[in-house]
C-alpha cells in the first residue's frame, strides 16, 4: 500500500509591514520577541523528534507579525546539520497557489468557477458536467489518480524516477466512471489539479510555471520557491529518507531497510509547472499571504476560505478519499480549513510540513521535517509537521487551538 499523502493527512487582510525573507546560512535564526514562548516549542520540537523519530525540524512561528522562533533542528544528512536555509519539496501548498492564481482570474472575469470544463478541456470523460469550481473544490467525482490506484503504485514504485506527464497521470482515471454526480459530494483528487493546470494554461495563455510566478509567487515575494518538473533542489538541500517501499519489495519487517529519496522524481504529484521546493521563510510566508487573502477580492478569499462542505460530504464504499467534512475541518478552495485555522500540509517521500495561518491572532506557523528509520515501523508513517502545527497553535492561541483531527 502505499504511504503517499500529499496535502491531507486523513482523519488524523494583511499586515501593514513587509516581512523579511532573509534566509542566513545558520541552523538558529533570528531572537526571540518571546524567548518563553520560543523555549517551550522548542521542548516540543525537541519531545516530537524523540517519539516520531524526525531527522530535522525547521520551524518559523510568528504572531502579529513578530518572530517567535525561527530556527533548524537535527540533520540533514550524517553529520551534516539542517539549516533553516535549507530547500525541501513543498507538494501541496501548490495547491493554495493554483487555487489563488484562479481567483484572481476570476477576480479580473478571466473565467467564471461555474465555468464547465468542456469549455477548457473539451475531449476530457464528463467535461460537460464538471465545473472549474468543481476541480477547484475537489468534488468533481473524478478519481484520484495516486490513493487507491494499483497501477500508479505499480508504476511509481516501479520506477521513482519516471518523469510523469499529465497524459500519464490522467490515463490512469479518464475510463474509469465519476464516484458520484459532480458537487455532491468530496474527494482528495490530485486528478482535479492536473485539470485544473490545463484550464489556468488556457486562461492565462502561458505555461503555468510562468502564471504561478507572475500572479503568485512574486507579488508574495516568495524568492525560495521555484518549480521544477526534475529531480533537482537548489542548494543547500534539505535531504529525506523513506522505508514506504518495504511493502512492495516484500522486505521483511526485521530487516532494516531505509532508503534516501531526495531526488525522488515529483513530477507524479501535481500539473506540470506547479511541482516545487521552496524554504521555511517562503512557507511562513505563504501561510500569511494566503492566509490574508492579500492577492484576492473580498469575494474570492471569502469563497477560498468557505466551510460550505460541512455537513454535505460524506465516504462511500470503494473511495478511499471520500471525507466527512465537520467542524474539525472541510475543505474550501485549494485549503484545508480546520477550526478557524487556514492550512496545507503535504507529507510524500519521506517529506512532510504544515503551513498555517489563523486570522484573528495574526499566528503564522511553518513546520518542515524529515524522518529516521523508526518512523517507519509500522508502514504508513504520520504527518509530524501536522503535529506540531498542533501543539504549536494549542500553546500560542489556547482558546482556539487547531482541533485534533485538523
Amino acid at each position: 500500500m502505499i504511504a503517499v499523502l500529499l496535502g491531507v493527512t486523513m482523519l488524523s487582510g494583511c499586515f501593514g509591514t513587509a516581512q523579511d525573507h532573509s534566509s542566513p546560512s545558520a541552523s538558529g535564526g533570528r531572537g526571540s520577541a518571546d524567548p518563553a514562548k520560543a523555549a517551550a516549542i522548542t521542548e516540543m520540537i525537541r519531545t516530537q523528534m524523540k517519539d516520531a523519530h524526525l531527522k530535522s525540524v525547521i520551524v518559523r512561528v510568528s504572531m502579529d507579525g513578530e518572530d517567535i522562533i525561527r530556527e533548524a533542528f537535527g540533520e540533514s544528512m550524517t553529520g551534516v546539520p539542517a539549516t533553516v536555509d535549507m530547500h525541501f519539496r513543498n507538494g501541496s501548498v501548490a495547491i493554495e497557489y493554483m487555487a489563488t492564481l484562479l481567483l484572481r482570474l476570476v477576480d479580473e472575469k478571466k473565467l467564471s468557477l461555474d465555468d464547465k470544463l468542456s469549455g477548457y478541456v473539451p475531449d476530457f470523460p464528463h467535461a460537460q458536467e464538471v465545473t472549474v469550481r468543481d476541480l477547484a473544490q475537489m468534488t468533481s467525482g473524478y478519481p484520484d489518480y495516486v490513493l487507491g490506484n494499483d497501477a500508479f503504485v505499480t508504476k511509481s514504485y516501479s520506477d521513482v524516477y519516471h518523469a510523469w506527464t499529465p497524459e500519464e497521470q490522467l490515463a490512469l482515471i479518464k475510463d474509469q466512471p465519476l464516484l458520484y454526480p459532480p458537487g455532491t459530494n468530496w474527494n482528495y483528487a490530485h486528478s482535479d489539479y492536473v485539470l485544473l493546470g490545463q484550464v489556468l494554461e488556457k486562461v492565462t495563455g502561458m505555461p503555468l510555471e510562468r502564471a504561478l510566478k507572475q500572479m503568485v509567487l512574486d507579488p508574495l515575494h516568495l524568492t525560495g520557491t521555484v518549480a521544477s518538473q526534475t529531480a533537482e533542489i537548489p542548494q543547500p538541500v534539505l535531504h529525506a529518507f523513506t522505508s514506504e517501499r518495504r511493502p512492495f519489495f516484500g522486505i521483511p519487517a526485521d530487516q532494516s531497510f531505509l532508503e534516501e529519496s531526495t531526488y525522488w522524481n515529483p513530477s507524479w504529484t501535481l500539473a506540470r509547472g506547479s511541482v516545487e521546493t521552496s524554504t521555511i521563510d517562503d512557507l511562513h510566508a505563504t501561510a500569511i499571504g494566503i492566509g490574508t487573502g492579500k492577492l484576492l477580492s473580498k469575494e474570492s478569499y471569502a469563497a477560498m476560505t468557505s466551510t460550505a462542505l460541512r455537513g454535505k460530504t460524506t465516504v462511500l464504499p470503494g473511495c478511499v478519499t471520500c471525507t466527512v467534512m465537520d467542524g474539525t475541518r472541510t475543505y474550501g478552495i485549494g485549503l484545508w480549513v480546520a477550526g478557524h485555522w487556514l492550512l496545507q500540509n503535504p507529507l510524500f517521500s519521506g517529506y512532510a510540513a504544515t503551513e498555517a495561518f489563523l486570522p484573528s491572532k495574526k499566528i503564522a506557523i511553518a513546520v518542515a521535517v524529515t524522518f529516521d528509520e523508526g518512523a517507519f515501523d509500522e508502514g504508513a508513517y504520520p504527518n509530524s509537521a501536522s503535529t506540531l502545527f498542533r501543539q504549536i497553535g494549542a500553546s500560542l492561541a489556547p482558546d482556539d487551538p487547531p482541533p485534533t483531527g485538523g
